[in-house]
């Protein structure tokens, strides 16, 4: 597991999927102001790190999900990487919409899926966990059993903990803030003072940059 997190990580800053501006942060839909972004669609770019990371997914549904019929993908973000892991298990493939569309058919779940099926979603990226858990309420209010979610990467935020926690969602994720922190400074990504930055902005996010 320490392996896949600072395995993940470093392909991470490899591709530089992550962005650092202190000076001139992100808004995120939170609303919530960061010194930092992280862009999991770049994974999509690079044949090795997507292949590595459908496999560290199709391992980890393997192994806490034995039971699974079924993969959804979170759109837009993970419906590419949710697909390759369930044609790595041989599984069916469905994705979740943020809302119903306003025409057609009117879905917010895309694909053929029986109510009752098993499913694990697969989301690229957790930071209050709204949108993900918006995707897991979809599934269960469909018919679906949601047995989790597996996502590439966390902030790990204890907004996000609680809700997934009051949701009764499990969430296991390739990797996490503090080993990509960790792995910045060691490989030199990242200068003390921005550290410094990032340990503030962490301390309360809600709240940091106003």
């Amino acid at each position: 597991m320490e392996d896949v997190s600072k395995k993940t990580a470093g392909y991470l800053l490899q591709i530089k999927a992550i962005k650092l501006q202190p000076a001139n942060p992100f808004t995120w839909a939170s609303g919530w102001k960061s010194p930092i972004y992280c862009d999991n669609r770049k994974t999509l770019s690079y044949p090795e790190v997507r292949s590595f990371i459908a496999g560290c997914f199709a391992d980890r549904i393997r192994e806490l999900y034995p039971d699974t019929q079924m993969i959804a993908g979170v759109a837009t973000g993970a419906i590419a990487h949710g697909m390759l892991a369930a044609d790595r298990l041989g599984l069916p493939f469905i994705y979740v919409r943020s809302g119903a569309k306003e025409h057609g058919l009117g879905n917010q779940i895309e694909g053929y899926f029986e109510p009752g099926s098993r499913v694990v979603v697969v989301e690229d990226l957790i930071s209050t966990g709204g949108s993900s858990l918006s995707a897991v309420r979809a599934l269960r209010e469909g018919g679906c059993i949601v047995s989790g979610m597996v996502a590439i990467f966390t902030y790990g935020f204890a907004k996000a903990e609680d809700a997934f926690r009051t949701e009764n969602c499990r969430l296991d994720t390739l990797s996490s803030y503090n080993s990509l922190i960790e792995l910045a400074v060691d490989s030199g990504y990242i200068s003390q003072s921005e550290l410094k930055t990032l340990k503030e902005w962490r301390t309360d996010p809600s709240k940091w940059g106003i």
